[in-house]
C-alpha cells in the first residue's frame, strides 16, 4: 500500500494498478521461492481456484467502484482480524478461504492493493507462525496479482512500455525479501504477531484517513 501511494505520485493513474500488480507478482515470487518449504499448500490448493473466481468475476466489471467505501470495509477487516476474537475455524477452513480468495482479488483488480486484509487472514490461518505466514502469503499474493497481467493486457494495457521500470522494482523487492528474512529468523513468532499486528494497524488507519478525507473533498 505505501509503494501504491508512492507510484500514485509520480505516475499516471492508469498504470499504477496493472504496473503495481506485476511488481507485486514478481517480489511475492521471489519471496515465495525464498520460503519454499514453509509454504501452506494445502491452504494455497483452495485459494487458487477463489483467485481464479475472483478475477473472472473482476474482468466482467472492470469499472470504477467507490474507493471510499471499499477503503473503509478493508480497513475494518483487517482491524477486526488483527485485534477481534479469532474468526470461526470454518471461515479459515477450505470454503473460507476460497471465498476470502474470490473477494480479495476481485476487489484487488479496482483498487490494487488487497495484500494487509489477506495478510492479516493467512496470520489467523497460520496461527501467527512467521515463516508459514510469509510463505503462504506470498504464495497466495502470487495467485491474485498474476491474472492482472491477462486481464489489463486483455483491457488495451501495454505492459512493454514500463518493463524496464517493473523489472528494476522486482529486482529491489527481492533485495528486500532476502534482508527482510534475515531478519524475520532474529524474531520470535510472538514478537513477529505483535510488529506484524501493529504494522497492518497502520496501514487501516491510513485506509480510514484517505476514506474520510475523500468524503470531505
Amino acid at each position: 500500500m505505501l509503494l501504491l501511494a508512492i507510484m500514485a505520485v509520480v505516475m499516471p493513474p492508469a498504470a499504477i494498478i496493472p504496473v503495481h500488480g506485476m511488481v507485486q507478482l514478481g517480489s511475492n515470487f521471489s519471496r515465495a521461492s525464498m520460503t519454499l518449504r514453509h509454504i501452506n499448500l494445502r491452504l494455497i490448493l483452495w485459494f487458487a481456484p477463489g483467485a481464479l473466481l475472483g478475477a473472472w468475476l473482476g474482468s466482467l466489471f472492470l469499472v470504477e467502484l467507490p474507493l471510499a467505501l471499499i477503503q473503509l470495509c478493508i480497513a475494518l477487516f483487517i482491524l477486526l482480524l488483527c485485534w477481534g476474537p479469532p474468526i470461526p475455524a470454518i471461515a479459515t477452513g477450505p470454503v473460507g478461504t476460497l471465498l476470502a480468495a474470490a473477494a480479495t482479488t476481485f476487489v484487488s483488480l479496482f483498487v490494487g492493493a488487497t495484500g494487509p486484509l489477506v495478510a492479516a487472514f493467512v496470520k489467523q490461518q497460520q496461527q501467527g507462525e512467521r515463516f508459514s505466514t510469509v510463505a503462504t502469503f506470498a504464495s497466495a499474493m502470487c495467485l491474485q496479482h498474476a491474472p492482472k497481467a491477462i486481464i489489463y493486457g486483455a483491457a488495451g494495457f501495454v505492459f512493454a512500455d514500463w518493463l524496464g521500470l517493473i523489472l528494476v522494482m522486482i529486482l529491489a523487492g527481492a533485495l528486500g525479501t532476502w534482508l527482510g528474512l534475515h531478519l524475520l529468523r532474529r524474531l520470535s513468532d510472538r514478537r513477529f504477531t505483535l510488529i506484524f499486528n501493529i504494522l497492518l494497524t497502520l496501514l487501516a488507519v491510513r485506509l480510514i484517513w484517505q476514506a474520510v478525507a475523500a468524503y470531505w473533498v
